[in-house]
């Protein structure tokens, strides 16, 4: 489901009341405009063939992914009618492709439930999801964000979190993940909204 307006709304006014800085981010950004994934599969797909390239490399996977899949859909069963060397001949590394069969063999064998995981808690769905080869806590995050609109999400192992944080509060020394955390509180139960702002702050000119 999408950011419901009413919640966003909600959110923007709690940032602003209790954080100063992420107010004057807010009214430099502009509206929250985060897009949700529907589809859960793909989105997941999507999130470990973007690990460690670049946006326009992974871009570029995504495309050739598909059009190798069409006129199918990515799914499961379309993503297991292929082999190692297939997805190794439109760029996907040996270990990502291990990576995207672990995860169609799990979502398949319904060991991962993408249906249901929208009536789990945070940490059930990062659980159940960091069982796939491939998938960690953060994209895990990334997913609950993105793919099940949950508004109090906080990365706190992301890089750009931390570095948005850093340029923004001016902090001189690299914050470790219990200071990140106690500031994080003022923003609860908004945290996925804050970190929204925050890394769309990195895009603003001084």
């Amino acid at each position: 489901m999408p950011f419901a307006a009413q919640n966003i709304r909600t959110a923007r006014l709690h940032l602003q009341k209790s954080d100063p800085v992420l107010k004057g981010i807010i009214k430099r950004v502009g509206p929250f405009q985060c897009k949700v994934n529907r589809d859960r599969f793909q989105s997941l797909v999507h999130s470990i063939l973007s690990q460690q390239i670049s946006g326009a490399a992974a871009k570029t996977i995504k495309s050739r992914l598909n059009q190798a899949i069409e006129p199918a859909k990515l799914t499961p069963d379309s993503l297991l009618q292929f082999t190692t060397d297939d997805l190794r001949q439109i760029g996907i590394s040996r270990q990502k492709a291990g990576y995207l069969f672990d995860l169609a063999e799990k979502v398949d064998s319904e060991q991962v439930k993408l249906s249901s995981l929208a009536r789990k808690d945070d940490q059930t769905v990062i659980d159940e999801l960091t069982q796939v080869k491939g998938i960690g806590v953060w994209t895990a995050q990334m997913f609950l964000m993105f793919s099940l609109a949950r508004l109090d999400v906080f990365p706190v192992d992301d890089l750009g979190i931390r570095n948005a944080i850093q340029k923004a509060y001016r902090i001189d020394h690299d914050l470790n993940r219990q200071e990140l955390l106690e500031m994080s509180q003022s923003w609860r139960p908004y945290a996925t909204v804050a970190s929204w702002y925050l890394w769309r702050s990195l895009d603003l000119q001084d």
